[in-house]
């Protein structure tokens, strides 16, 4: 989403080698070359003043120090200024929901139609059902959650919210279109004290556009339910208007965090710099999938990071410890240690724990720019359709075929091919592949890290690992 604005900013780095330190002169190219980048992300105009003022001030005359040229300096500079930009000025705890009440702890869910708030609700019932929650720093454990949809105009709202929580199996409680949204949240309310509901999230109507009788409402609601944390949930794809938005309920609601969805999508992203800024409340989830897993906390300083094409490998293993079974993995491990042979039938479960932990297209923008994109080129953008092929081939090979692959001939191929839907060169292809994986496995045994490294300089050479075909 935000390429540009990270292609941009690792130029100016590479523009400025050879300077002894940072300058009026030789940073004003470079800070035009930032407002430039932030105003083509569609970042606030006010956001984007303020935000490059701040950079100079913080640059000019700051010593370039050990082996940093230049343009790491400013880069280093912009780091910092982006992590406040988006919140880390605020603290650890601030993008931390704060459930420590007097059960149940309400969450209100508030924002424009469209902008994602029932899917929304949902995903943030899995999290916390789920035990992700985590209070200074720690994890407070699995809750118990009930959702309920006070959006009585949209008929079709009640019966998705009921449709996400078996989904994502949380307590629902069934409403009508007829009820009044304040009588709907004293029910809510009622209902979570005597089941011993750890968690209500109330998830409220939106409209098209900014009105008086939305705004009362949701007013109301809040006086109703005195919620922990009121979320204003607002869409990464409206840009600018997303802003204008923000400043609406800000106005008329004491927002405690915002939720950014479609972080995934195409837009160029600059809510996510401009909403904190102008509603003065930090960013709490980002949505980063369609899928009912893909809420994520917000960091400020590992999403500043992206931006500048460091990557974000914190993320990365805490999805990763998240949904590969690590059992099974030692397992994997232990069997090999004591001889074992690696066979497909190994590297199809690896390729289960890789498919658990959700979608590729996210994973591979936690990583550091150049190897993203490098994972991007190899893939061509297919990653999730090679993954799939893949399987599909492993799938239609036999027990004994996939613990033997040397059974496979001619005659086995042509019947694995028809059955996975490919041509039969595809199949070659994976088992070319895993000729290459088993030989770094052999040397992963015997130590041979050298040997290794060699083996999987080999690889890329095989069509689809980024070389020629």
């Amino acid at each position: 989403m935000l390429d540009n604005l990270t292609s941009r900013l690792s130029r100016i780095a590479k523009t400025m080698r050879g300077e002894a330190r940072l300058t009026e002169s030789n940073t004003q190219d470079m800070l035009r070359e930032v407002r430039m980048a932030l105003l083509e992300a569609d970042v606030a105009l006010p956001v984007v003043r303020d935000f490059v003022a701040r950079v100079k001030e913080q640059a000019l005359g700051q010593e370039v120090v050990g082996s940093l040229n230049p343009g790491q300096a400013l880069v280093g500079v912009v780091h910092k200024q982006l992590t406040a930009l988006m919140g880390g000025d605020l603290g650890e705890g601030a993008a931390e929901l704060s459930l420590a009440v007097q059960p149940p702890a309400v969450i209100l869910m508030a924002g424009l139609q469209g902008a994602g708030k029932t899917t929304t609700t949902g995903k943030l019932a899995k999290w916390l059902a789920e035990g992700g929650h985590i209070q200074q720093g720690r994890k407070t454990g699995k809750k118990k959650v009930l959702v309920v949809s006070a959006d009585v105009y949209r008929p079709a709202a009640i019966e998705q919210l009921r449709t996400v929580a078996a989904q994502v199996e949380v307590d629902f409680l069934p409403t009508d279109t007829s009820q009044k949204p304040a009588d709907i949240a004293r029910q809510a309310l009622d209902h979570a004290r005597r089941h011993h509901h750890d968690v209500l999230i109330v998830d409220t109507a939106g409209r098209l556009g900014i009105d008086q009788v939305m705004m009362d409402e949701i007013a109301e609601l809040h006086a109703v339910l005195k919620p922990v944390e009121t979320l204003f949930v607002v869409d990464a794809m409206q840009g600018q208007d997303a802003v204008n938005v923000a400043q609406a309920f800000a106005q008329a609601l004491p927002l405690t965090g915002v939720v950014l969805t479609k972080l995934d999508g195409d837009a160029r992203g600059g809510a996510a710099l401009s909403v904190r800024q102008i509603t003065g409340k930090p960013l709490k989830f980002v949505g980063v999938s369609e899928k009912l897993d893909g809420l994520e906390p917000f960091h400020p300083e590992r999403m500043a990071q992206r931006i500048l094409g460091m990557g974000d490998i914190v993320s990365l293993v805490e999805q990763a410890q998240k949904n590969i079974d690590i059992a099974e993995a030692q397992k994997l491990a232990t069997r090999l240690k004591s001889g074992a042979r690696f066979d497909l039938n190994d590297f199809r479960e690896q390729l289960q724990q890789v498919k658990k932990m959700g979608d590729m297209g996210s994973l591979l923008e936690k990583l550091p720019a150049q190897f993203a994109q490098a994972a991007a080129q190899v893939q061509g953008g297919q990653a999730e359709k090679q993954l799939a092929r893949t399987e599909g081939i492993l799938n239609s090979m036999t027990p004994l075929e996939r613990s033997k692959p040397e059974l496979i001939k001619a005659s086995r191929k042509r019947r694995i091919a028809t059955g996975a839907g490919v041509p039969v060169q595809e199949v070659n292809r994976l088992l070319k592949q895993f000729d290459q994986m088993q030989g770094m496995m052999k040397q992963m045994k015997k130590g041979g890290m050298a040997k290794m490294m060699r083996a999987m300089g080999n690889l890329r050479g095989l069509p689809g690992m980024g070389g020629r075909r």
